[in-house]
């Protein structure tokens, strides 16, 4: 599972815009900083497109979702160039039953 994290004080979208090219109008592009945990000691900063500046992600823990990624020409699996899907994540610790041995009890 590959893990991106936003921070509060990420929840905040930038805007790029786009001009004109080869007769197409230019668009506006925003982003949000997140941050993708690539199994180094530290995460990664990164960017996240949102197509639209209101619907920002909030605060919290993300997966990439399983629509995110394809089949390239070649075979391989890749993530798509446009359309990341990222959805939170629900700890499933906190949800399952805790059931743990102590090995210091001998009636367990």
């Amino acid at each position: 599972m590959l893990k991106i994290e936003v921070f509060q004080e990420d929840v905040t979208v930038t805007a790029r815009n786009m001009p004109p090219k080869d007769g197409k109008s230019g668009r506006t592009i925003y982003e949000q900083r997140a941050y993708a945990y690539l199994g180094g000691k530290f995460p990664v900063q990164m960017k996240l497109q949102v197509e639209d500046p209101t619907k920002t992600y909030q605060a919290g823990e993300y997966q990439v979702d399983s629509s995110s990624f394809v089949v390239n020409n070649f075979g391989g699996l890749e993530l798509k160039r446009f359309g990341l899907t990222i959805t939170p994540i629900t700890s499933l610790i906190a949800s399952a039953p805790r059931t743990m041995a102590n090995p210091h009890n001998k009636d367990a």
